[in-house]
């Protein structure tokens, strides 16, 4: 999760050199959670399921030991968004996971960055304003996005519902980041994010049990890559997103967040069997990428940046 920081009302200027290093560290962790998940032999589901099960069992007891009278504080305002939050990830994450199974690593991760498109929209529908930029922006955007799912209709119909997948559950983390701002107004990060994982998981968890996905029985391997999906992506990367916001700007984070597709892309190809990159796909990801950073350049000097949940 991201909150913003002193500088949350500035526009783009140089961060400092420590930071710059600190985004690289972050950039690599994110972008190592579709490569990660494609390479795990694990069912989607429970994938999500382990990931937000981890995270919360690490955050838990930080929160139960140094956070108890927050938590005791929060009003059922506060209770239920950051319970709709929770919903919200797990439909994130129940979307975006299963698009790995059926369309490339770097399809996958760039529709699912549509994520600022989306909150653009639904600031909209809330009946904030939406500057002319951020529209040219969504339009350069979804140009590039109708592009790539062609690129991969090329490839198979199977290609295409990983890609619808992906768009979906970009919507879905945009729903997320909405009601998990409203918390953050009032609530410490950590706290909101322990509530949210622990939501996640237990919600996750049901649909595993229903769906009879396999929770146990995997291999040594695949318990690494899950437990390396969590550190990584998960704690680490947006954990320094949060320290580097209290001196950066949120549209330089936001802007250089817009790495991880390629970053992505380039690990899955070298270490990801089968991951391949048609070529019409690569001036789709330019207008894609082009069109999130009109949307965030025009966003992000009002309000802290989404920072994708992969």
């Amino acid at each position: 999760m991201v909150t913003a920081g002193p500088l949350a009302q500035q526009g783009v200027s140089r961060p400092p050199t420590r930071d710059v290093g600190l985004i690289a560290i972050a950039l690599l962790a994110v972008s190592t959670s579709g490569p990660l998940i494609a390479a795990t032999a694990v069912p989607a589901l429970a994938i999500a399921f382990w990931r937000n099960a981890m995270a919360a069992v690490v955050l838990a007891p930080v929160v139960l030991l140094r956070r108890r009278a927050e938590l005791r504080r929060l009003d059922r305002r506060e209770r239920g968004l950051a319970l709709l939050a929770g919903l919200l990830l797990a439909l994130h994450f129940a979307t975006w996971i299963p698009a790995l199974s059926y369309t490339s690593v770097a399809s996958a991760t760039a529709l699912v960055a549509t994520q600022p498109v989306w909150s653009a929209l639904i600031s909209r529908l809330r009946g904030e304003p939406v500057a002319r930029q951020v529209w040219i922006g969504i339009g350069v955007a979804m140009a590039g996005a109708l592009l790539l799912t062609g690129a991969d209709l090329q490839v198979s119909g199977k290609a295409l519902l990983g890609d619808a997948l992906a768009v979906v559950g970009g919507l879905f983390a945009a729903g997320y980041m909405t009601a998990g701002s409203e918390v953050r107004r009032s609530v410490s990060t950590t706290t909101y994010t322990a509530l949210c994982y622990s939501t996640t998981a237990l919600l996750l968890l049901g649909v595993c049990l229903v769906a009879r996905q396999d929770l146990t029985g995997y291999q040594d391997v695949d318990w690494v890559k899950l437990v390396a999906l969590t550190a990584g992506a998960q704690l680490l990367g947006h954990s320094l997103f949060n320290v580097v916001l209290k001196t950066t700007s949120p549209t330089v984070v936001s802007l250089s967040i817009l790495f991880e597709i390629p970053g992505a892309a380039v690990i899955a190809a070298l270490f990801v069997k089968g991951q391949h990159v048609p070529l019409l796909a690569i001036p789709a990801a330019v207008l894609l990428v082009a069109g999130l950073a009109l949307v965030i350049r025009s966003t992000g000097r009002d309000a802290a940046p989404s920072v994708p949940v992969e």
